[in-house]
């Protein structure tokens, strides 16, 4: 490694690349400051120019001078990633085996990937002198709109676009006249920052609390200002989102601020209106829902330390936040919480829990269904647990029934004794939720003639039926096309086979035509503003149904909610991927905590035809804790996680032989390895998808350590082989899909 020579000054540099190395610069003469650490620096790389992040300014390089090329310019007067920042970023590029420089770039806003200024610009116009002597000849009478902007920007030191668009409509074609003239011209300059925050009383002084809340808002005040991963396990409606606000404000109170991410986008607009009306504090909101001016004006807020609370979903765990005192992580059991595509598959909640013991905070996991894993490092002593065991209002939990399938056929999807009920909640004044995890009218459109299902072109799957729209769509590559009325192949009529929300919201329309309804999937809520509305309709009680897929499970209050019907719950019970129970499990405890909120009592009715089920049983005799018991001591004796640690290697290529022979050759490559399995390579349960065949190779160990000093110089080597060149692949580790 050659020393750098007493004039020379080096930069090692993370770019967003698919390569896990760091790159040396040369700092020119002409850049008087050494770019610090955490800055971004924009360097030639072949023959393109790209933004990297600065890691550190090395005294040596093995890079040969003739070789060595230097930086071509520095964007940041101060870092964007402190050292506390960069220092876990580096720790998920290692744990997750990414490239730096990936890694980095996602947590940072679109526009600062591309170079857009970390402090925020405005352009204004104003005038020249040349343009001032026009504007007191007046020369420019026969051109009324120059003139009069002229005029306008002679008068005053410069304008915003803002400014003159309020008091001279169409006034940019005359701006770029003047500018082309020399009598106008651009200039930018800082945007002022906000006036800072100074924390002061909250605005309400809330609901007050039960005896378990004040327990659990006490026992966490006493662990601020140390690292204390804290799981908040309580069941729905007992308060937990109180026992957030009551600890965030001690947060607050103390010159702290607070980070709390959500699984989904859904819940941002319920807990926003919650925290503003009762923080009078700077509070920014960071979701995928977001523009890429409206994220980076977020990411600004939090950087400059002017948001005192950021609420946001996954990607908001990378948000800066000086003087962090809390993370908060609800619902954090959710999938969703797991990038589950990209190159940088990271898990917020887990980065979170790294982030908060670097920064020597508390950090608090609240769930009514904490995932297994979550209980397992409750158990092994690595988490504590509070527990919230009673509805926040004294309201008791509602009776859980199954309803067997076997014995009451279901019509259009709906069991008689489920309709009758639902007719029952609605006579009392009450409102009701129909919950069936499948979007769109049908699953399936069948020839009963010839038998021809609607089949998508680029995936091994069925088109879904969306008869109001009048389409056939995939919901897996988007393919899309018009709802036929006979068969392509025969000739003879059609039908929809299998019931999606669409279709169960027309049937239950036809039965109870006087009850208003409402749905809440993805194909309702489309644009911004969407969801809110549903929730006010709900809210309000004008709307006396809701049927709904999974966006109805998580965190939504609705006080008029007496009936929950869960159709379709066998889904999870035989599937070959050994979550799924868990999944099954949380999903039907959410759901059903919907029911009996307000003061009249919940029921919930969970249609199966397989009553006799130790899932269900445990649910309904022993409740969510007596199933994660049972699940817990399954997963021990199969060597599942908790109890061993999994990684997956996932590849794509156009052809499935190709897919299947990189990842033949990983294995290859991987040779003997002591406490390391790999097992596979096998194609995906949907092999193609989006055109595309999809395969992947397992790799368990029952010990993080040895997995990890695995995957390492394995990822190496196998991105060297011949047969990479011809796939797309990722790895994955903790996966939480894997069929």
């Amino acid at each position: 490694m050659a020393d750098a020579s007493p004039h020379q000054r080096l930069v090692r540099v993370a770019l967003d690349v698919p390569l896990r190395q760091l790159f040396d610069y040369r700092v020119p003469a002409s850049l008087a400051e050494m770019p610090a650490p955490g800055t971004r620096v924009r360097v030639p790389f072949g023959r393109q120019q790209l933004i990297g992040i600065v890691i550190e300014t090395p005294v040596r390089t093995d890079v040969p001078p003739e070789r060595l090329k230097a930086l071509t310019a520095s964007l940041d007067p101060s870092p964007l990633f402190d050292p506390q920042a960069l220092s876990l970023l580096t720790w998920a590029a290692d744990y997750y085996h990414e490239p730096l420089g990936q890694a980095l770039v996602a947590a940072l806003p679109h526009a600062l990937r591309t170079g857009t200024e970390v402090v925020a610009v405005q352009k204004l116009w104003r005038a020249t002198p040349s343009g001032r002597e026009a504007a007191a000849r007046a020369e420019l009478q026969r051109a009324p709109r120059q003139q009069s902007l002229l005029a306008k920007l002679a008068a005053i030191d410069a304008a915003s676009a803002a400014t003159l668009d309020g008091e001279l409509p169409h006034w940019r074609d005359a701006a770029r006249e003047l500018v082309r003239r020399g009598f106008a011209e651009i200039v930018s300059e800082p945007v002022a920052p906000a006036p800072s925050f100074t924390v002061g009383r909250a605005r309400e002084a809330g609901p007050p609390l039960t005896p378990e809340q004040q327990a659990a808002v006490e026992s966490l005040t006493d662990s601020l200002g140390r690292f204390a991963p804290v799981v908040l396990h309580g069941v729905t409606g007992s308060g937990k989102t109180e026992v957030y606000l009551r600890l965030i404000e001690r947060v607050l109170a103390r010159g702290e601020r607070a980070l709390v991410l959500v699984p989904e986008i859904g819940l941002t607009p319920q807990l926003l209106r919650q925290f503003r009306g009762r923080f009078d504090a700077s509070l920014t909101v960071l979701h995928s829902a977001l523009t890429d001016q409206e994220r980076l004006a977020a990411w600004r807020e939090a950087h400059s330390g002017r948001a005192h609370l950021v609420l946001g979903t996954r990607s908001a765990v990378f948000a800066p936040l000086p003087q962090l005192g809390l993370i908060i992580v609800d619902e954090e059991h959710d999938a969703s919480l797991k990038q589950q595509d990209g190159s940088f598959r990271y898990s917020a909640r887990d980065l979170a829990v790294v982030r908060a013991q670097r920064a020597g905070v508390p950090i608090v996991l609240g769930s009514a269904t904490p995932a297994l894993d979550t209980l397992h490092n409750v158990a092994s002593g690595r988490y504590a647990r509070i527990s919230l065991t009673h509805r926040a209002n004294g309201a008791p939990a509602p009776q859980m029934h199954l309803i067997d399938l076997r014995a009451h056929p279901a019509h259009a999807g709906i069991s008689t004794p489920a309709l009758q009920a639902i007719e029952r909640h609605l006579g009392a004044d009450s409102q009701v939720l129909v919950f069936l995890n499948r979007r769109g009218y049908a699953p399936t459109l069948l020839c009963t003639a010839c038998g021809w299902i609607a089949p998508c072109r680029n995936c091994d799957a069925r088109l879904t039926v969306h008869r109001a729209a009048g389409r056939l769509r995939c919901h897996h590559c988007g393919a899309d096309t018009a709802l036929p009325e006979r068969c392509p192949q025969c000739g003879f009529a059609v039908k929809s086979v299998g019931q999606g929300t669409e279709r169960i919201a027309e049937t239950l329309a036809e039965r109870f035509g006087e009850a208003s309804l409402v749905r809440l999937d993805r194909d309702v809520v489309r644009r911004r503003g969407d969801l809110e509305k549903v929730m006010h309709r709900i809210a309000s009680g004008s709307a006396k149904i809701l049927v709904g897929t999974q966006m109805v499970t998580k965190g939504h209050d609705f006080p008029g909610m007496t009936l929950v019907v869960v159709l379709n719950a066998d889904q999870g019970l035989f599937s070959t991927d050994f979550r799924a129970p868990e999944r099954l499990a949380q999903t039907i405890v959410q759901v059903a905590g919907r029911a009996g909120r307000g003061e009249k009592p919940g029921e919930v009715l969970i249609q199966t035809e397989f009553p006799e089920h130790p899932l269900l049983q445990s649910l309904l005799n022993e409740g969510y804790d007596g199933f994660a018991r049972a699940a817990l001591a399954e997963r021990a004796q199969a060597s599942w996680p908790p109890f061993s640690r999994l990684a997956a290697l996932r590849d794509s290529a156009i052809k499935a032989d190709a897919a299947l022979d990189f990842l033949t050759d990983a294995r290859r490559a991987a040779g003997a390895v002591k406490r390391v399995k790999l097992l596979g390579p096998v194609p995906e349960a949907m092999a193609r998808r989006a055109g595309r065949y999809h395969a992947q190779l397992l790799i368990e160990s029952p010990d993080r350590g040895a997995l990890h000093q695995f995957l390492g110089p394995w990822i190496e080597r196998i991105t060297q082989l011949p047969s990479a060149r011809r796939v797309r692949f990722s790895l994955d580790v903790d996966p939480l899909e894997l069929y």
